[in-house]
């Protein structure tokens, strides 16, 4: 059996490398990309973090600050993203189909199958050919194991001489262990910010330092995690490749609202459109939903801060987009007051089974001709907005308001998924 060798491919500053792609003029400027509501930055360029600003900084607080520095900001623009994040998934896939994604802007691949006799050279190749083909920097770490892949990533971002890829593959020990007690305890995965205070408390910095910990004092602090933490720093893999098409264990949709509501029907449409989103993505797993579950919440900011949360279990599980919007806005329509401002609300589905494999009961309970025509429902939905485009078959309760929809006053056009916002090339007429 082979040994495991792991790339990870991680996307520079993704949500404003993905702006900078149609903008090209903002390269070396600071850029912010905002959360929902135009509230936090979620994402910075370099410049923008030599300026201070933290991720997850309010952006009311550092209004003085892009004023002064000149900073661009964007709504964040999440069918661009995500578009441009499955255009990087099909090259990698194309390169081989052991790939896990981790996240949006983050991939693992798995090589060990793959004839390769130079990895530097090979990640610089795939790396050319991402910035060609899609116009995303990305930083590449390459090693026998996951953690020790995040790493070389990590490094390989903050080290201009590496040129976006590190490879630990036939590196000297001693080479690995520098490249170690020059990582922070914050950025190892697996320990992160929330971790790394504990352990600096025992005088650790470094990755390095975690690595000459006994396996078993690790297992003491942090479980059995610690110990595979300890072997995965040390080259030997305990994390395996997770490969496209896991399903799902529970799905949520959530938001803040554009504006606090006391309204029923405004909450009732979001609900609606979190219900309808997260049964399709049910659906598309291929699973029903047991049960399910809702929250709403005034403002943390305000006075008298409340919140709610409901559960709901269902007889027969389901995927029906209109079943789960109806049960969901019922049960929400109980704890409704007039006399609250909500500020957000969101729901999730969790409890899930196959869907081809629907449970009878001795009772009756469970009504299969019914089941069935939802199923034929729901799929002649699905069929025609995906010939037509998405919402062309909507539920009426999703247009009773649009105020609760988040405020993108500073977005970007959707220039990779939208006819009307493709971008226009202006030639002037010569005589």
């Amino acid at each position: 059996m082979r040994q495991p060798i792991f790339a990870l491919f991680d996307c520079n500053n993704f949500f404003v490398s993905c702006e900078r792609v149609f903008r090209p003029d903002l390269e070396g400027k600071p850029v912010v990309v905002l959360s929902s509501n135009d509230g936090c930055a979620v994402a910075r360029s370099n410049e923008a973090k030599a300026l201070g600003i933290p991720m997850g900084a309010p952006a009311f607080k550092y209004r003085q600050v892009f004023k002064d520095y000149g900073v661009i900001s964007f709504s964040a623009n999440f069918e661009l993203y995500g578009d441009m994040s499955r255009r990087i998934t099909r090259i990698l896939t194309d390169v081989t189909p052991r790939i896990e994604i981790y996240s949006i802007d983050e991939s693992f691949l798995d090589l060990s199958e793959l004839d390769i006799r130079d990895y530097n050279a090979w990640g610089h190749m795939v790396r050319q050919r991402i910035l060609r083909e899609v116009g995303i920097p990305i930083s590449l770490g390459i090693a026998p194991t996951k953690t020790l892949a995040k790493l070389g990533s990590e490094r390989a971002k903050k080290i201009p001489e590496l040129e976006g890829v590190l490879s630990f593959i036939d590196m000297p020990s001693e080479d690995i262990s520098l490249y170690r007690s020059q990582m922070d305890l914050k950025d190892v995965w697996g320990i992160g910010w929330r971790g790394a205070p504990k352990l600096r408390a025992l005088g650790l910095s470094t990755a390095q330092d975690v690595t000459e910990m006994r396996p078993q004092f690790a297992q003491q602090l942090m479980g059995i995690r610690g110990a595979q933490l300890i072997a995965e720093l040390k080259g030997t893999s305990c994390f395996p490749l997770e490969q496209i098409g896991r399903l799902p264990k529970s799905i949520a949709r959530t938001r803040t609202f554009g504006e606090d509501t006391n309204q029923l029907h405004v909450i009732e449409s979001a609900i609606t459109s979190f219900a309808v989103q997260a049964a399709y993505r049910l659906r598309t797993s291929g699973q029903l939903a047991r049960r399910a579950g809702l929250f709403a919440t005034t403002s943390r900011h305000k006075p008298h801060y409340r919140s709610w949360t409901g559960d709901i279990s269902f007889e027969v599980p389901t995927a029906d987009s209109g079943l789960l919007a109806e049960t969901l806005t019922t049960a929400f329509a109980k704890i409704f007051d007039k006399r609250n401002l909500y500020h957000r609300a969101g729901i999730w589905l969790y409890d899930f089974g196959p869907a081809d494999q629907l449970q009878t009961d001795i009772l009756g309970a469970v009504d299969i001709a019914s089941y069935e025509r939802s199923s034929s429902r729901m799929r002649a939905i699905d069929a025609i907005n995906k010939h037509y485009g998405k919402h062309t078959l909507r539920y009426a309760a999703e247009d009773l308001a649009k105020t609760w929809e988040p405020v993108h006053k500073l977005r970007s056009p959707r220039y990779v998924s939208n006819w009307n916002e493709l971008p226009e090339i202006r030639i002037p007429h010569l005589d």
